[in-house]
Parts: C-alpha cells; structure tokens; sequence
C-alpha cells in the first residue's frame, strides 16, 4: 500500500499538482487512481505512472548532475499472486467459474453436468482422485468441455470468462479427424492459461527452476564517478520475453532521455535483432559472457580477427592473428561477406591448421567467409573478452539493485495480480529504491559536513592555545591559573 501511495504523489507532483490539499485522503482515493490509470493504458497504450516516474528521476539525474554514458542492466523472475495449480486443477477451477457465470435457471438446466465439479473446491476434487486416473478424467473433462463451447455459445460468447473458458480447451486438447484428444504436457504452450485469475501470466523453466508470473528488467546508471546510481528504467513483461526483446524496446527510450553510450548486461541480452538496434542507436554492448558454445583453442575462431567496420556497421577490413589485413568484399551471392588473402602469406603461416580461410577453387588465394551476425557476435565476444581482462566488472552490482527492489515481495511474489498491476508495484518499488539511496547519500555528505566542521573547530581551538603559548611564559601562566582555578579552569603545560 506503500508504493501505491508513493505512486500516487509522485505521479500527481509530475503532472503538475504541487498540493494534495488539507487533512488525510482516503484508501479508495488510491483505487480510484489505479482504476483510472488502466483505463488510460487501455485507451491510449501509455503508462502515465511510467512516464511520471521516468520525469523525477530525470529531474533527480540533473539535481546530483549523475554520469549516464554507463548504464548496466538485469532481468529477474516475479511472480504474480496466484496460486499453484496442476493441470487437472486448472480445468476444474474453469468449469467452476463457469458454473458461477450462468444464470439460475441454466444452472438448474446443467446442472447434472456440473454436478461432479462443484462439490467443493477444485483441490478437493483433484485429492479424492487415484493418480492413475488423471489421464481418463482429463478426457472426460475435455468431452464435456466441447459440449458446453457449444451450448453456451449463443448466450454466453461475449462473456469475458467463456472466453476464457474456450481459450483453455483450445489450449489443452486438439480434435483429430473428428476424435478429441488431449494434448500432452510437452505440447502446452508456455503462453498457456496458468490462473483464471491472471490471464497474462505466463510458464518458464529457468536454471532447472520452474516459475510462473512475469519478468521484470532493471536498468540503472554505473559510472564509477557518480556518488550514487539511480534505476532509470524499468520494464515488466510476460516471463516468455527475452532478455534481448526487453533491451530492444527500451533502447529508443533510454537513448532519448540519457546519454547512453555504453550498455553492460549478462550473456542474455544478445542476439541479431538487438545489434541492429544497438547500432542504430549508436551504443555498445559489453556482456559478461556470451550465450553458446565457447570457442575451443584447437580452431581460430572470427573474434581472434580484427574487424574494422563502416559507419552502418558493416565490415571494410579484416586483420588476421599475424598482423596481415584484407580487404572485405560482399560475396558473389550477396548473402555474406568473403576476405582475399595472398596465396603466399598463408600458406606459410605457422596458424593455417587453426584458421578458418579456404583456397579458391577458381584462383591460388585464400578466402574467409563470414556473414553480418558472425561479425556482430565476434565484436560483442572481443569486448566481453575485454572487459573480463580489465577485472572491473561493472554490471555485477546491478545484482544488489535487483534484490533490493523485490525486497519487499518474499520470495519474489507480488500481492497483486495482472500485468497492469504488476507493472505499477514494481515502478513504485523501483520509485523508493531511487529515494533511499538519494536520502543515503544526503545522509553521508551530512555527517561529512558535521566531521569538517568539528576539525575546523579544533583547529581554531588549536590555534588559539598557539597563540596563549607564544604570549606568556610558564610563571606567567602560573599566576592566571591562581586566577582561574576557582572557575574550575586551568592551563595545563
């Protein structure tokens, strides 16, 4: 409830609205708020409280004047609030709601078809099962499902839970020449139906960890000058996205509002798509290490060339491990690009087993053959390959940033539901995380202050009792003490 407020103000303070007015305002004050946000992102496909919190933390980058040439970023899993369940559970949850849709009077006339499904609540239906059974009940559910689609249709079709309800048989079985069938685990789609209560939460596996909800991407400024690192953006997507879709899409943004130049991410974030879009916007990609397979020593491999590339990023020269440059020229099929080397030079280079060139069929000269995505992967793993050397690793504190927004959801898992929501606790999460560390950091240039100030003062007292020294000898500060030891004060030599 804390965000919710917090995004309240903030978003009325950027709109304009310096004053809530007198007194308290009440809890429904905050729904209302919320509810008329998401009516304006459904109309409109904008997120003011996005665009509020992007504002302040602009106005916070220029009061601090903060470095955002560097920034890093991270993905992590967030769960919405819902419970987990089995795939027999899901299909009887449905068939419940369902029933509660209809009308008395249908209730009464389906009644015997529901009639098996409505004793209790869903997990007590699937606990008073064998386990052998499932694959039978599965079936029957299915067959009844089919029946219902269509019986309903006339009635109900526009009714937002039979649209669910058709949106999970289509997902669970598939007919066959006229026979249904149901689909088996490997054929659900991680897009599937997870909860009735959340229609976008989405499956993912990841590091033999299963998860449920959505993924939220960090990002936040690193310039190892700046005296604190502020998020500067934060999006929220069904957890099936990409790392490198989420970068693509907050690119154009980033680079309008900051001065992006220098992007630091893990292995995930890369792929075609998103070196067009790091070039297009002219910002350079240093991952920690890079998705597939690690080039073994046994073969040179293209990032042990040098790549000199023209302004739209395409290859012009090409220098080999030996120091020797070719001239890269697009190949005959235009699908690619091909290096001439001289006959001579490689074949009496010690490298020529490891090296990828091949001799021409038509001429003596050795060719090297690549396309644009090898070039773009050998630069991203050179400069990964450069980073790692340098042994600053600039994107590992953006782990810290991720705990410490999901620090108020244990286990990750948010008390809200929907992408909308989810989206809105997590910009208010990301809102505070950026005010703590402004109200740190204004904390320890106070208590620096407080510190020269107490020296400034002994040195002033320091150098007062210089001056007492350098005026009266010994005796003479013996006859003042006679004087001021009744006043409890007494110079000491």
């Amino acid at each position: 409830m804390m965000h919710i407020a917090t995004m309240y103000i903030q978003v009325r303070y950027a709109l304009g609205y310096r004053q809530l007015g007198e007194g308290y305002f009440e809890i429904r004050t905050v729904y209302y708020f919320r509810e008329r946000l998401s009516r304006y992102i459904q109309e409109s496909g904008i997120n003011l409280l996005e665009k509020a919190f992007e504002q302040v933390t602009d106005a916070q980058i220029r009061a601090f004047q903060l470095k955002t040439g560097k920034q890093r970023m991270d993905s992590t899993q967030i769960a919405s609030n819902i419970c987990v369940l089995g795939r027999l559970q899901l299909l009887v949850e449905v068939i419940q709601r369902v029933h509660r849709m209809l009308s008395k009077e249908d209730q009464e006339r389906y009644g015997e078809a529901f009639a098996a499904y409505t004793k209790g609540h869903a997990g007590q239906y699937v606990y008073h099962l064998r386990g052998g059974d499932t694959g039978e009940h599965l079936q029957k559910i299915g067959e009844m499902m089919q029946w219902l689609i269509e019986e309903l249709r006339p009635g109900y079709g526009k009714e937002p839970v039979y649209q669910m309800f058709a949106r999970v048989f289509d997902e669970h079985y598939r007919i066959e020449e006229k026979v249904l069938k149901t689909k088996t685990g490997k054929e659900l789609s991680a897009r599937s139906l997870q909860s009735p209560d959340d229609w976008e939460a989405t499956y993912r596996e990841k590091a033999k960890k299963s998860y449920k909800g959505y993924v939220a991407n960090i990002i936040e400024t690193c310039d190892p000058e700046n005296e604190l690192q502020l998020v500067t953006k934060i999006q929220v997507a069904p957890n099936t996205v990409e790392d490198a879709k989420l970068m693509e899409e907050a690119l154009p943004d980033l680079k309008e509002r900051t001065e992006l130049e220098t992007l630091y991410t893990d292995g995930g974030y890369g792929s075609p798509d998103a070196d067009q879009t790091l070039l297009d916007h002219e910002v350079e990609l240093v991952q920690t290490a890079i998705r597939g397979r690690i080039p073994g020593s046994m073969k040179l491999n293209l990032s042990d060339f040098e790549i000199k590339q023209s302004e739209t990023g395409k290859p012009a020269e090409i220098t080999c491990p030996k120091g020797h440059t070719a001239v890269v020229e697009v190949s005959s099929r235009k699908k690619g690009f091909v290096a001439h080397f001289d006959q001579e030079i490689c074949q009496n280079c010690p490298l020529l087993e490891k090296c990828s060139v091949r001799q021409g069929k038509r001429d003596a000269n050795w060719h090297l053959r690549f396309n644009q995505d090898q070039v773009n992967s050998s630069q991203r793993r050179q400069r990964s390959q450069h980073h790692q050397k340098e042994g600053h690793n600039l994107r590992a504190a953006v782990e810290s940033t991720v705990r410490e927004v999901k620090h108020s959801f244990p286990a990750g898992k948010l008390p809200v539901r929907g992408s909308f929501r989810v989206t809105c606790m997590m910009i208010g999460s990301a809102m505070m995380t950026n005010v703590r560390r402004i109200q740190r950091c204004l904390l320890v240039k106070k208590k620096q202050e407080n510190e020269q100030n107490r020296a400034s003062k002994r040195q002033n007292c320091l150098q007062k009792q210089s001056f007492f020294v350098y005026f009266f000898t010994k005796s003479q500060f013996s006859q003042l003490d006679s004087f001021f030891i009744p006043h409890r004060l007494k110079f000491d030599f």
